[in-house]
């Protein structure tokens, strides 16, 4: 996803603007602006009574906080031209205010960070607006909605739809233990209305299996199933046509209902026989 449009990684990016901004000023109260050969001298000199080793750890949290920062001015284009030297990246070159030729000045620096986080904020809030929407499909069951989200934030809908699919027959083989099977024959196999056998389970709708409803439920999802597979699955995850958000809103939910009845099913295994003990023979 590009960065640029994502709301969250700018609001961050805004937060190390501002811690950045917050250690730069710590470090400049332990020192006073050198108004003489400018240009020359350095744009800022310690306090007479400063502390050397204050000065070290704070110039070393403004550095880390510039480390955290380094990739707002590129986001939001705010550099400063200086004269010979070009567009100068403000967070990356703030400590040369502190030695001789000084690109920048604390001034600079300072309100510099001020227009990087408007700018920011002002792109956080663009980029929340065009956001694809989330409302309603951040409702679908988890499993298919874990699976589809970052691709569908990322406006890629096939390629969700094919995730979400992919992620639950994986459920399904985990549940089954049969990863022996593609992925149409897995649900052929799994809500077969044959017994299951040792190594092959079912999976049932809960309940008496001669109750119409329940056996309306195993005939329908043995049907239902395999085809959301074929249908569903298979021409997202190989088809090259362009797919809408709401032609992937609407597979999805055909997956989270899946996905939910699947939940709902119990898991039927292979009665164990008993072997017969062999007879002991009578004497002759």
């Amino acid at each position: 996803m590009d960065a640029a449009r994502d709301p969250e990684y700018l609001k961050a990016t805004a937060q190390a603007v501002t811690d950045f901004k917050t250690a730069l000023e710590e470090f400049l109260s332990l020192h006073e602006t050198n108004h003489v050969a400018r240009g020359i001298a350095p744009a800022i000199l310690p306090h007479d009574d400063a502390d050397p080793d204050e000065i070290h750890d704070a110039r070393a949290k403004a550095a880390r906080a510039a480390g955290r920062a380094y990739y707002a001015p590129r986001l939001t284009g705010s550099y400063i031209h200086v004269e010979g030297h070009g567009a100068v990246d403000p967070i990356a070159a703030w400590h040369s205010m502190a030695s001789p030729k000084p690109l920048l000045e604390p001034d600079n620096v300072l309100e510099i960070c001020d227009q990087i986080l408007g700018r920011l904020e002002a792109m956080a809030a663009k980029a929340a607006a065009e956001a694809p929407s989330v409302t309603g499909v951040d409702l679908l069951h988890p499993l298919v909605w874990g699976a589809a989200r970052r691709l569908w934030l990322n406006e890629h809908y096939r390629e969700a739809v094919a995730s979400a699919a992919e992620a639950l027959v994986t459920h399904v083989q985990a549940r089954t233990g049969r990863r022996d099977l593609s992925a149409t024959s897995l649900w052929q196999q799994v809500f077969s209305a044959s017994d299951p056998k040792e190594g092959q389970p079912r999976l049932r709708w809960p309940g008496d299996p001669q109750d119409q409803t329940v056996r309306s439920m195993n005939d329908g999802l043995r049907q239902f199933a395999p085809g959301a597979q074929m249908t569903i699955r298979n021409t997202s995850a190989h088809g090259t046509d362009g797919m809408t958000a709401q032609d992937a809103l609407e597979r999805l939910a055909v997956l989270s209902l899946l996905a939910r009845w699947v939940d709902a099913c119990d898991d039927v295994t292979a009665q164990p026989t008993d072997t017969p003990k062999p007879q002991a023979r009578d004497k002759e």
